[in-house]
């Protein structure tokens, strides 16, 4: 099954490509956090609020840790590239998770001395800087970074003694992408969106009128701003040049309208994307117009398939999935950039166990949702958040 290299490097970015997606979905968590006081004008409603995202944030933090490794695992040079030379942004995203994890934990502990509304504040930063330098780095895979990649330096241990393959040009060390225009339009995008689904899911998860009521009027508000933000960044994306690679060699070069072609050239992704903007649309309609209990799961499965297709249009059909803008023909492919034949074969016969860790999550997931979270059960639960 997996006995050709190419296809089991191909398969591996679908792999990360698949949990990125889930991982953007899940980030409702963080677009939630956001909300908390726009939500809850009372302390009971808040806690409410807290409570329905703290049963979830593991999820999204545990995906993130999943999507990192599988990167590291499958495309080492990408993560030492980026880890290594974007250090920065990496760092600042680090530490946003960092206090989301402290604040879960001693939010209502008694006695603490940063007090609830600091804990509640550093929700909100998780939230905000989470989004949108996660959105601002995945956007590099089509606008590029300024690093460069010499494999032969591994052998150079005089002068400087550096031992690093790959080194990052720039001054900023990866806080430069937030100077890239399209870069922020798919940030903001994130950002907004998950906002959006962070209201869907209360409006799906918690039993109180008014926390509806006043998500449905909040989402009147995200919607519109996430589709200006996201649909200028697709338009941007399809009528750029994008960093095509020659098949027989391995040059990078510009190509105009590259990942428009892309689509062309993979009529199924393009119809994996259309399907998901459909479902994202649906679920902006049904969350607005409609009841909207049933939004988040709409919008949950377009973003997955919108996110995916993203990511496929940005490694597959010879294009550089993170491209070098310090030299083009040190960017980064799938192929040159991949582990060794040995080790993505074992790691693929080890995938085979993730639709079994996805029936479990969703099998746990349903468990918590069988009953709509309300202020009684909050006040009845020692252990609330």
């Amino acid at each position: 099954m997996f006995e050709s290299y190419i296809f089991t490097q191909q398969y591996w970015w679908f792999i990360v490509s698949l949990l990125g997606a889930i991982l953007v979905f899940l980030m409702f968590v963080q677009g939630g956090q956001m909300l908390i006081y726009p939500l809850g004008k009372t302390e009971t409603e808040r806690t409410l609020l807290v409570n329905s995202l703290g049963r979830k944030w593991e999820l999204t933090f545990t995906t993130l840790v999943t999507f990192g490794g599988a990167f590291f695992a499958a495309f080492p040079l990408f993560y030492s590239t980026s880890f290594g030379g974007a250090y920065w942004v990496w760092l600042i995203i680090l530490f946003a998770f960092i206090i989301q994890a402290v604040s879960y934990e001693f939010r209502t502990k008694p006695n603490n001395f940063l007090g609830q509304k600091t804990y509640e504040a550093f929700l909100f930063i998780n939230g905000a800087l989470g989004t949108l330098l996660i959105g601002t780095a995945i956007a590099t895979f089509y606008t590029g970074s300024e690093f460069s990649v010499e494999r032969l330096n591994i052998t150079n241990i005089g002068g400087s003694g550096s031992f690093a393959i790959s080194q990052w040009q720039g001054p900023a060390h990866g806080l430069e992408a937030a100077l890239n225009v399209k870069n922020l339009l798919l940030g903001f995008s994130v950002l907004f969106l998950s906002r959006v689904l962070g209201l869907q899911y209360f409006m799906n998860n918690i039993a109180d009128a008014e926390i509806k009521k006043r998500a449905k009027k909040h989402l009147k508000i995200n919607a519109p701003l996430f589709l200006i933000f996201f649909i200028t960044f697709i338009i941007t994306l399809l009528l750029d040049g994008g960093f095509a690679v020659k098949p027989e060699d391995g040059t990078v070069y510009m190509q105009p309208y590259k990942y428009f072609h892309n689509f062309i050239d993979m009529p199924l992704v393009a119809l994996i994307f259309l399907i998901g903007v459909g479902l994202v649309l649906f679920s902006l309609f049904d969350g607005i117009f409609r009841d909207g209990e049933k939004s988040i799961w709409f919008g949950g499965s377009g973003t997955i398939l919108v996110v995916l297709s993203l990511f496929l249009i940005a490694g597959y059909n010879n294009t550089a999935f993170y491209p070098s803008t310090y030299n083009l023909n040190h960017s980064l492919t799938i192929y040159n950039a991949s582990s060794n034949p040995y080790t993505l074969k074992v790691m693929s016969y080890v995938s085979l166990l993730v639709p079994f860790v996805l029936a479990y999550i969703t099998y746990v997931w349903r468990a918590m949702n069988r009953k709509k979270l309300d202020s009684d059960e909050i006040q009845s639960n020692p252990h609330s958040y």
